[in-house]
């Protein structure tokens, strides 16, 4: 057991306004992913507007109304993995393409937070930022190069 949790951070740039009919099939799925997550083994919270949907409301840009943020908390790297690639979520996240641009820089970012914590938008972005300067390390990183809870050694992340 540690004292610390993932946050997880992803932003994407929608190739319509949210309310538009390419965004439909989209926006139709968020409830149902929403509650698979907090269903999920492993799940601590998610950024949600104040009628505590979900976080489609928020821009992490204010210059840009096509910028969406999703950031989470969960228990492990593992539960989140868990989450993302083995359940329904795939299948929307399989669909990106269709309603997301390919972002050229980082989108995503994990980082350790002390249980209880709940990360703002500013940052999440910060973390964003981090591994698009300095790429994956302890502070910020990615699926592909995790790093453990501070305490913890690496053969546990």
């Amino acid at each position: 057991m540690t004292d610390f949790h993932l946050a997880q951070v992803n932003i994407g740039r929608i190739v319509a306004p949210l309310d538009g009919p390419e965004l439909a099939g989209f926006v139709a799925q968020l409830p149902e992913i929403n509650a698979l997550a907090e269903s999920s083994p492993g799940f601590v919270w998610r950024m949600v507007d104040d009628a505590g949907e979900d976080a489609t409301g928020f821009r992490p840009d204010e210059g840009d109304d096509l910028l969406l943020i999703n950031c989470s908390v969960w228990e492990s790297v593992e539960a989140l993995r868990n989450f993302t690639y083995h359940t329904d979520h795939l299948r929307v996240l399989s669909r990106r393409r269709e309603w997301f641009h390919r972002m050229v820089d980082a989108h995503q970012a994990l980082w350790w937070i002390p249980v209880g914590h709940r990360p703002s938008i500013a940052e999440a972005m910060e973390r964003v930022a981090r591994v698009r300067e300095h790429g994956s390390g302890p502070m910020a990183f990615t699926f592909r190069d995790p790093h453990p809870a501070p305490g913890v050694g690496a053969a546990q992340v």
